[in-house]
């Protein structure tokens, strides 16, 4: 039968020891967009990107008023939203905090004359709820202050210890032909672990056996972190190369190459509201 994995999908489901449970997720993928998921889109505020530059790939936030991203037809999904990358591949994590919902979208990008990005979709799908921490949208609409970018080759104090106390952060990755994908995660407070100020580690929690990010990461060491500061707008992006280590604990190793802090990147607030319980003690 057809299968929706590419090679290093079932390799890794191979080796975690899960190849009939993935298996029997297949058909939840299409590349449909089907009624639940254009109403979905149609209602949110933000969404994670992930994109390729040169051999770097990034995971950059978006944001915009409800609509912003929604259904044009069964296989195109319109972003009103500048796509921070000339890649024709993308990959689209569509995610709601306070419901805890997440609809992930792969395709290809074609940029429009109206600065807007039109996606046609390979693959569609609603994620499980796991590890997504509930926080409600309190703060919208309001003037954006003034934007600042700055460019680092290595992690600050201060960064670092942004890291270790976030409980959410978004990755990308990609796979040469299948193309880009992003992808939440989440768990208490220090399940980042800080090596030093160009190394990162984090445990791979059990989640719904597809592995589409380590799948891509197998083949594709090229990878991207999204950490964002909920409460004051902020986001601080990482690229770099990923590795998983297998053992008691799988582990996935994050060599940085590059730091991009935004401060103002966007004028949405979230009030923390209660962790996931599906978080595992640290």
């Amino acid at each position: 039968m057809e299968t929706p994995y590419h090679a290093g999908e079932l390799a890794v489901q191979s080796q975690a020891g899960v190849q009939a449970e993935a298996a029997s997720l297949r058909n939840i993928i299409s590349a449909t967009i089907k009624p639940a998921a254009k109403d979905f889109l149609h209602t949110q505020r933000f969404a994670i990107a992930a994109t390729i530059d040169s051999n770097n790939v990034w995971a950059s936030l978006l944001t915009g008023k409800p609509g912003f991203v929604q259904a044009i037809g069964d296989r195109t999904v319109n972003i009103q939203a500048t796509i921070p990358s000339e890649s024709l591949q993308i990959g689209l994590l569509v995610i709601d905090l306070a419901t805890r919902r997440r609809l992930r979208i792969n395709g290809k990008a074609t940029r429009k004359s109206d600065g807007s990005t039109d996606i046609e979709t390979h693959q569609v799908y609603f994620n499980c709820p796991k590890y997504i921490q509930r926080r409600y949208l309190i703060v919208d609409d309001t003037q954006l202050s003034t934007t600042f970018v700055q460019d680092f080759d290595r992690l600050t104090v201060k960064q670092q210890q942004w890291i270790t106390s976030a409980d959410t952060f978004f990755i990308s990755s990609m796979h040469p032909e299948s193309g880009a994908d992003a992808s939440h995660r989440g768990g208490y407070p220090g399940f980042v672990q800080v090596v030093n100020e160009n190394l990162l580690v984090f445990p791979d929690y059990v989640g719904n056996n597809m592995f589409n990010t380590l799948g891509n990461i197998a083949l594709n060491p090229n990878s991207g972190l999204l950490f964002i500061d909920f409460e004051c707008g902020n986001t601080l992006q990482l690229t770099g190369k990923a590795r998983i280590i297998w053992g008691k604990e799988r582990l996935i190793e994050f060599q940085i190459e590059g730091v991009r802090e935004t401060i103002n990147a966007t004028n949405l607030r979230w009030k923390f509201a209660e962790y996931s319980p599906f978080n595992p003690v640290l």
